[in-house]
């Protein structure tokens, strides 16, 4: 199959295996342990019914949609994803004129391959920026200040990885971010590189980096370095959700890491109801996860999300 013949975005992934490097088709594809949930976050949606309505005017469809005060073109957003220029020598830039052109929004992760200021630079455009938080506090409340210079416009907190999945196809493939690229925010910090261990470097990296203490209070101490809005992502309970709103959340992205951090948790799709109902329209939630076509899209409204962000379905149009 050609890229010409693609038809949907699930068609992307074969090419995307054929045209990658393997450590780096595996590290984007491959999800923790049995990667189950990996699996259960596409099954999910599949289970779901549609119960449609007939003899409505859809002569004009406005799918334009306004999130954080933001007016953007469509309910679907970009969720961060680490490492672009793994897939494409323009990685995250390219990804951030697309979104733009689209007029939506865009997440930049921590561990981008562009800096903050370089995505900024290739022009206007509504970013996030998602943040790790590190143990040294000083790199955290230096990298967020750096996004709010540079014009992003909210803050995405990841609170799912106090310590990296298991994620057997980087453990097998020894991964390590390439030698010619770097973990760009952090390069004036001597953090931009990633050691070659004997399983995953990237393991290494969290275990050697990443503030293991995270609690809610940090979010709390997050408010006080920045004005920038801040949505908890990483949240599938009840209880975290009402943890949330207690703590000045402006949002919640319900979100398994992609199904790469614990495996054999709830697909996003099936938690999504239980957090909206929760959250009691005090605060927007959103959804990532195995968001393939436009009609899981309309799944995640109908049941109660504000949007959906996407990341893998980004990177296979990007190669």
């Amino acid at each position: 199959m050609s890229i010409a013949e693609v038809t949907n975005v699930t068609e992307y992934e074969e090419l995307a295996r054929q045209k990658l490097p393997k450590m780096v088709y595996d590290y984007y594809a491959s999800g923790a342990e049995d990667q189950w949930t990996l699996k259960e976050n596409r099954s999910a949606f599949e289970r779901i019914r549609f119960r449609p309505r007939i003899l409505i005017d859809v002569t004009k469809v406005d799918l334009s949609t306004n999130v954080l005060g933001f007016n953007i073109s469509m309910p679907i957003m970009v969720a961060p994803t680490a490492m672009q220029r793994m897939a494409h020598p323009e990685g995250e830039l390219a990804t951030a004129r697309a979104v733009a052109k689209a007029g939506t929004i865009m997440t930049l992760s921590s561990w981008a391959t562009s800096s903050v200021e370089e995505v900024a630079s290739v022009g206007p455009g509504i970013r996030f920026f998602q943040l790790y938080v590190y143990k040294d506090r000083n790199v955290v409340a230096q990298l967020v200040r750096r996004a709010e210079r540079a014009g992003f416009k909210a803050i995405a907190l990841t609170v799912d990885t106090p310590r990296l999945g298991r994620r057997e196809a980087d453990i097998k493939n020894k991964f390590v971010l390439p030698s010619h690229l770097t973990l760009a925010n952090f390069e004036g910090l001597d953090l931009g590189k990633m050691d070659k261990t004997a399983d995953s470097g990237l393991a290494s990296y969290v275990a050697g980096q990443i503030d293991r203490s995270l609690t809610w209070k940090d979010v709390k101490w997050l408010q006080t370095i920045t004005s920038l809005p801040i949505l908890v992502k990483g949240v599938i309970t009840a209880e975290d959700t009402e943890l949330a709103v207690q703590h000045g959340a402006a949002g919640i992205i319900v979100s398994n890491h992609g199904a790469r951090q614990l495996d054999y948790v709830s697909a996003t799709i099936s938690a999504l109801e239980e957090v909206v109902q929760a959250a009691r329209g005090r605060l927007p939630v959103f959804l990532d996860g195995g968001v393939r076509r436009g009609t899981d899209v309309l799944k995640a409204l109908a049941l109660g999300a504000s949007g959906v962000f996407v990341s893998r379905p980004n990177l296979k149009l990007s190669f």
